[in-house]
């Protein structure tokens, strides 16, 4: 009758240590998973980021390049507030990068300078608040 009892004993030892074990399986999956997803969305943030100084680099250009080639991105800076939208390639051609400029003059010793004041922002996902969205916003002020 000892016997019996030492038996039943040891299943429920097996039992415990199976549950467990299968609870500790199932945290490091579910702790992995969460990493993975983090550094994902790390990367995709330096993605952004580099999209976001994509568009100042291209806004920058174009003002540097309407001196001399009369580009119109400087005149309709320098008429108001304008928004233009910037199509990337390669890897980052997966963000909607959107720059916006506006502009103000100075004259100083009969020249007129002007003061460009430029956004750039890069996103990347469906709407915010989502796991897989990511934004990021840079400034920039170029004078000519």
């Amino acid at each position: 009758m000892m016997e019996n009892r030492i038996a039943g004993f040891s299943l429920v030892t097996a039992i415990f240590l199976l549950v467990v074990l299968s609870m500790l399986g199932a945290a490091m999956v579910t702790f992995f998973t969460a990493q993975q997803q983090s550094s994902a969305l790390d990367m995709m943030g330096s993605r952004a980021y580099q999209a976001a100084r994509a568009g100042i680099e291209w806004s920058a250009f174009q003002v540097e390049q309407s001196a001399v080639a009369g580009t119109t991105f400087a005149a309709n800076c320098q008429g108001g507030t304008t928004t233009s939208p910037v199509t990337l390639s390669g890897t980052l051609s997966v963000f909607a990068v959107n720059v916006v400029c506006s502009a103000s003059s100075a004259v100083e010793a009969s020249n007129t300078e002007y003061f460009y004041n430029i956004t750039s922002t890069a996103t990347y996902g469906a709407a915010p608040g989502k796991p897989d969205y990511v934004q990021r916003v840079m400034s920039a002020e170029i004078e000519q």
